[in-house]
């Protein structure tokens, strides 16, 4: 492993590109391996043994790519995974969870902060976790949205099916009062203009991607592991299913075309 090793990104699907495209906007110079886990997409209605098995076999592969740190771009795998995978691998490693509700606890104005985010992460109460332990005064108000993501994987950001579908989950939120809304999937970013449109400029949006981003440019150089060299990044995508929808799709979110992405059989890591 050396500074220009890359860092290795990984996602149940499609929605870690939000992380990747932050990133690159942050850590222009660090090369990155992304991996998509297309095959086996949503990880929000599976159980929590299910999804350390997928996170252990995607860390398995990134660590044969030499990785020099993990981000965990899935805020499932962060909240049911990320803990036992950290006591596992000497590779530095890092959520999407934590820097989110760091973000929104400090964002807040009166304490009333709602959460969207899959049933696994709506029901593992993470975040509520983390921003009670921050603030015990804040009111946690949480959602769980999981057609989101298969909306966001079909491309229909911009739709009026997604209008329904947010208007459907998110009425009761309105009705509390919150002033933040962390968007509690890597996917949901994909919909912010249409989530936002409904909730109004008074509610403030928190991306963790953002936030993650932030937080893992800090770690680098705490650990001295930043990408110095002045080289133009390198960028690999892999994924366990669907190389030419997910080339489209992420030709659309990233500032870079993908001009080639490759299956990796996950199941024999």
């Amino acid at each position: 492993m050396s500074l220009q090793s890359p860092i290795g990104v990984f996602d149940s699907g499609v929605g870690g590109l939000t992380v990747v495209k932050e990133l690159m906007r942050q850590l222009p110079g660090e090369n990155m391996v992304y991996f998509g886990d297309t095959a086996r997409v949503p990880y929000g209605s599976k159980s929590k043994k299910t999804v350390l098995k997928y996170s252990r076999q995607i860390v398995h592969f990134l660590q044969k790519k030499e990785v020099k740190a993990i981000v965990v771009a899935c805020n499932t795998a962060s909240a049911l995974a990320l803990d036992e995978i950290k006591q596992e691998i000497q590779v530095p490693i890092i959520g999407v969870v934590e820097p989110g509700a760091k973000m929104a606890a400090e964002s807040t104005k009166t304490n009333s902060i709602g959460i969207i985010g899959t049933e696994s992460t709506i029901k593992s109460g993470i975040y509520t976790k983390y921003l009670r332990n921050i603030n015990p005064e804040i009111t946690v108000v949480a959602r769980a949205c999981p057609l989101f993501v298969p909306l966001v994987e079909e491309g229909l950001l911009e739709d009026r099916i997604t209008d329904d579908v947010i208007e459907r989950y998110l009425h009761e939120l309105k009705e509390y009062g919150i002033d933040s809304l962390i968007l509690g999937c890597t996917h949901y970013p994909l919909i912010r203009n249409a989530i936002s449109r409904y909730m109004g400029p008074e509610v403030n949006l928190v991306n963790p991607a953002y936030e993650t981003a932030k937080s893992l440019k800090v770690m680098l150089a705490e650990q001295q592991l930043l990408n110095q060299s002045g080289d133009a990044a390198k960028y690999e995508y892999y994924v366990s299913d669907g190389v030419d929808k997910f080339r489209n799709f992420a030709t659309k979110v990233l500032p870079c075309d993908v001009e080639q992405a490759m299956v990796v059989d996950i199941e024999s890591y």
